[in-house]
């Protein structure tokens, strides 16, 4: 049946325009809808704090239109911050100096995980963990890390990066995330693709002095790097969750792992940089060995590139990396820019939809990045909300972090307020971390309609209050509401029919 209704979906895709394409026949209850909200293309420099909180009230509000159901958000772009940190200057991505505060002041993290809460939504903080100094940066403030500790960087193409061979670079980054993760209420944490620097023409990374020292039970220095590299993912995985173990922990490595060239057996048929050799990022042994919760390649070519085909790549992905939810880093401008190719008439998203829903393992996609799909560039927040994502989605379960749902709600009542019907609930009662209600998801059904919580049609709302504002609606319903823990895992429903008069 998924079959048929796959190629009843593509048929109707193939002939129909993105602006007028109907809701999918076949809607999906559990999937990652992220967006990258950036920092470092500059969009907040400047914009001071009120008008910063409306961009991103703005951006919020379309992408909660759009079915987002988590936004990841840039807070340490080199070593300096978007949030209070004791350890890092503010950053100049914020107020345009490096350590300046913002003024009037505000915490751009918490603001952001308490408005994403009021929208249902999941906040995950993203940081980069060895980039220092962008190209870009001119000044760096006292509290700085360049400053402080010069000694734990090395220069590479006009940029500082903090070592990965020294312990007391990991052991640094470690005490910057134990401190965001046990301060922010933050549903995830997340790092993206910059390892070991992207390779610049007739530029050498500085450490073959201390691969001498330290590398003698590796075959070569790629491996030392690597290992380097892995050595640091294990205890960042370890932290988070010794701190807080609900907090899932997730990577966007570049798209490509390995060349077949590379690698006859597990090479992708590409031509292009590799996270394995260029980069020393073993991101397979990361998924294999259970060290991160969710991945996110970043996929940002097109189908048929000639050197990274998008259809080449979401296959090997999901056939390579399914020991843990797999999500797509998706680049909206570019879906947008080329054309379908068994259709020039429409562009690419689409097309890559129906690819998304072939794979086995594919459990989400993040957008690239989140202002462009504010702007609907490419039609693609209509088609959005109005097919793809048009209900509610829980996130993919994790039964590896946990697997025990927590109890249903209680005393689940209709109270009359001078705004109209409210619907109020108590939370259930907890004994440990994984039976905590964090969220409540809320369905209707009509008069006489069979109570099925499969179908997300049925889906009125996810929200992390315990009450939810009835719509003026005649007519008899059945609400029911369900809790979810911090995994996601969802409690049995608590029942409650309705009479509402107009």
């Amino acid at each position: 049946m998924r079959r048929i209704s796959l190629l009843l979906l593509g048929l109707i895709l193939s002939l129909i325009a993105p602006e007028y394409m109907p809701s999918a026949k076949a809607q999906i209850k559990r999937q990652f809808r992220g967006a990258w909200i950036q920092c470092v293309n500059g969009q907040f420099i400047g914009l001071g704090t009120e008008r910063m909180k409306d961009t991103l009230t703005y951006q919020l509000d379309e992408l909660q239109k759009d079915g987002v159901n988590a936004v990841i958000f840039q807070v340490r772009p080199e070593c300096d911050a978007l949030y209070e940190s004791d350890y890092e200057p503010w950053s100049r991505f914020l107020t345009g100096t490096q350590g300046r505060e913002p003024y009037p002041y505000w915490d751009p993290l918490k603001w952001m995980i308490e408005e994403c809460h009021k929208r249902g939504m999941e906040l995950h903080a993203w940081i980069n963990p060895y980039r220092a100094r962008l190209k870009s940066t001119t000044y760096n403030s006292a509290k700085h890390i360049t400053v402080k500790n010069p000694e734990l960087c090395f220069s590479y193409d006009n940029q500082l990066i903090l070592n990965p061979a020294l312990p007391e670079v990991r052991e640094y980054t470690y005490k910057i995330v134990k401190d965001i993760v046990s301060r922010y209420d933050i549903d995830g944490f997340h790092i993206d693709d910059y390892f070991y620097p992207y390779p610049a023409a007739g530029q050498t990374i500085p450490d073959e002095e201390l691969y001498r020292q330290q590398g003698s039970a590796f075959a070569t220095i790629g491996d030392w790097r690597r290992d380097n590299v892995n050595v640091f993912i294990k205890g960042l995985e370890e932290t988070i969750h010794n701190t807080k173990p609900w907090v899932k922990f997730g990577v966007s490595p570049f798209g490509i792992y390995r060349n077949k060239k590379s690698d006859p057996v597990n090479g992708s048929e590409t031509n292009g940089l590799q996270n394995y050799d260029d980069l020393y990022a073993d991101v397979l042994k990361w998924v294999n060995n259970g060290w991160v919760d969710y991945l996110v390649p970043q996929l940002y070519w097109q189908i048929g590139h000639p050197a990274a085909d998008y259809k080449e790549l979401i296959n090997w992905w999901d056939k390579h990396a399914s020991a843990r939810p797999l999500y797509i880093g998706e680049d909206v401008v570019r879906s947008s820019q080329y054309p379908d190719p068994k259709d020039n008439r429409m562009n690419q998203i689409p097309a890559k939809h129906i690819l998304h829903m072939e794979m086995n393992h594919v459990e989400g996609t993040v957008l690239w990045y989140a202002k462009a799909a504010v702007d609907n560039v490419g039609n693609v927040g209509n088609i959005l909300r109005s097919s793809y994502w048009k209900y509610p989605a829980l996130p993919p379960l994790m039964s590896f972090l946990d697997n025990k749902s927590p109890k249903k709600p209680r005393k689940l009542e209709v109270v009359e307020t001078s705004d109209g019907p409210v619907l109020f609930w108590t939370e259930p009662k907890a004994k440990r971390w994984g039976e905590v209600a964090n969220r409540y998801v809320i369905y209707r059904f009509n008069k006489y309609e069979r109570i099925n919580l499969k179908n997300p049609a049925k889906i009125q709302a996810i929200t992390y209050d315990t009450f939810y504002k009835l719509p003026i609606k005649s007519g008899t319903y059945t609400y029911v509401v369900t809790a979810l823990d911090r995994v996601g895992n969802e409690s049995d429903g608590k029942k409650i029919k309705v009479k509402a008069k107009l």
